[in-house]
Order: structure tokens, then sequence, then C-alpha cells
């Protein structure tokens, strides 16, 4: 089967497509599963790009969809034909969050998706959405869920709040899809005039060029009629205090990203001032990926899929990624 490793040092240069033996028979409590799709995420590229250290020979991607085709002794949550996608976590099946590690995690810590066939425990799946294809589905596993457990499982969000979300990934888009379906409105925020009228018709009330107004904090604050109620924060240090000051007395800034890099000063007294909770988290469980998926089946909700690249141009899929042009989540067909 073809496959695609990352050699250390690890670089988008020096990912490989190898030809490697096709996944042994499923053993007691694993299954087969013939992969169609998986999807970028930043944990990925970070991993791809050397900024996390991985093992030479990692096969990277967390995120995969595709069909079971065999089943081990005592299986009985799957069959052969049945339609999975990957769990970020397989070792979190509900309950509260295990510490923030990534021993576990296809395409860290262990081997991930961009192959052909894998083996793996039931763990290490679950169902996918019937009203998604497999290339949508793939885009669910990590952004999808993150989003999920930041408005949803933590976040408690109720229709009429108001929720900032910050740029266009996937993380932010799929926060925009949830808290439409939910009734709450939706501030955005871009450097791209361009992107941000994409956004309002995929459901945005308000957008903020952060370039042009570099108070953009300021303004969600005053649109929102005395703060927002969530911030899905994806920037990190560079934004967060930004997002102090769009946040209601109360307000949920959900940290769930560090694009602007791993520490800085966070205007600690005006968290203070306004009882805000500054909550951290990576991705989520079992339960809260399947709650997700069922809310996904009945309201008909569609990701956005930004571009779609084969598994052999992976190293091109990344350097788009890195490019910082595409609006939602590029996905990769296997």
């Amino acid at each position: 089967m073809k496959a695609v490793k990352v050699r250390n040092p690890a670089s988008l240069d020096s990912l490989d497509v190898v030809e490697m033996d096709e996944p042994r028979d499923p053993a007691a409590g694993e299954i087969k599963v013939k992969l169609h799709a998986s999807s970028l995420n930043f944990h990925d590229y970070a991993v791809v790009a050397g900024m996390i250290p991985t093992d030479d020979g990692r096969i990277p991607l967390s995120d995969g969809a595709g069909e079971v085709i065999a089943v081990g002794d005592g299986v009985e949550d799957f069959a052969v034909g049945d339609r999975v996608i990957s769990t970020f976590f397989p070792h979190w099946v509900d309950g509260d969050s295990p510490l923030g590690s990534f021993e576990g995690t296809p395409g860290d810590g262990i081997d991930g998706f961009a192959r052909e066939m894998v083996t793996k425990p039931t763990s290490a799946f679950t169902h996918a959405p019937e009203s998604l294809d497999f290339v949508e589905a793939a885009t669910l596993p990590c952004a999808g869920v993150t989003a999920w457990r930041a408005l949803m499982e933590d976040g408690k969000m109720q229709p009429g709040q108001t929720v900032l979300i910050e740029g266009t990934g996937g993380v932010s888009l799929f926060a925009l899809l949830f808290a439409k379906a939910a009734g709450a409105k939706v501030i955005a925020t871009s450097s791209s005039d361009e992107k941000l009228e994409t956004v309002r018709k995929l459901g945005a009330d308000h957008t903020i060029n952060y370039k042009s107004n570099e108070k953009w904090g300021e303004e969600a604050y005053d649109w929102s009629g005395g703060g927002v109620d969530h911030v899905v924060e994806v920037g990190g240090p560079g934004t967060l205090n930004q997002a102090i000051s769009a946040i209601r007395a109360g307000g949920h800034i959900h940290l769930i990203g560090i694009l602007t890099g791993m520490s800085g000063e966070v205007q600690t007294a005006a968290l203070m001032r306004k009882m805000g909770r500054l909550q951290g988290l990576t991705v989520g469980s079992h339960a809260m990926q399947r709650r997700m998926i069922a809310a996904i089946d009945a309201n008909g909700l569609k990701p956005q899929i930004s571009d779609r690249f084969a598994l052999g141009n992976l190293a091109d899929a990344f350097r788009h990624e890195e490019d910082g042009g595409h609006l939602g989540k590029i996905a990769i067909e296997i």
C-alpha cells in the first residue's frame, strides 16, 4: 500500500511517499479499515515541520475516514462495510479530561492516517455521520470535535448568545457552523476582506478586519451590546488580550490555539475585573465526538472544505496550509 512518512530532521521536504506492506488482519478487539480521506490540522503541520519532535519514519495525520473491511474476534460495535472516522485521543472514551499528552495521538505519538489501510483497536474509531461523505467526515476528528467541545460541552452555549471566532481556519468555521445551528450570533475576524465576505455568506452576523482595526476586541464588545459570551481563541498570546476586551462579565474564552506563540503577556487584571473564564482545551473524548456526529446528522450540517489534495501530494497540501490562503479545511483524498 501507499503511505507517507516524515524523515528526521522533519520538514516539508522530508516527506516521503513510500510503498509498504498491507497491515495485518485484525486481532481480537481490532478492525481493519480501508482509508478514503484525511484532513490537515495545525497539529499535523507542527509535526511534519519539525516543531513537535516525533520518531523518524512517522506516518503523519491525526484525522482519518474510511470503511471497515475486516473485524477481529469479539468486535460488536463495528461490522464489515461500516463507515468510520478516527478519534484524536483513542483512549479517552468519556469523563474528565486526561492530562494533555499526545503519546497516543495518531500522527504524533503513534502512526497516523497518511496511508491507504490501517489495523487498529476499535477505540481508534467511531461511526461516521450518515449525512457526510468520506472527505467531509475526515474533517471532523480534530477541528470539529474541538469546536464542539468548546461551545457545546464546556461552554454550554445557549440560543441568543454571541460567539467571537478568530480567523477562518477549520476550528473557527466549525464554531460558526455549530453556533448558528444552535441559534447564536457570530462575530468573525480576519485580515482578508474577501474571506470576511465569504464568512458572511456562511452565516456570520458581523465581521471585523483585524488589520484595519487593531482594537477589534472593543468593536466586538460594542457590537454585541456589552460583550460576547464566548471567544474561540486560536491565536494565543498575540490575540488573547483582545479576547479579554471582547467578553462580557463572566464571558468564556476557549483557548484552543497558539498561532502567535507559546507565551506572552496577559492582562490578568482585566480578566479578573470581568470575572472571565479562560479555559485551555485540546480536542475531546469519544462521547463528545458521538454527540457532535448526532447533531451533524440531525441538522444536516456540512463542513467548509477549502481545497482537496491527493495523498501523494501531501507536502504541497501542507505548503498551501503554510501560505494561509485557505478558508476552512484542507482535505486529503486517499
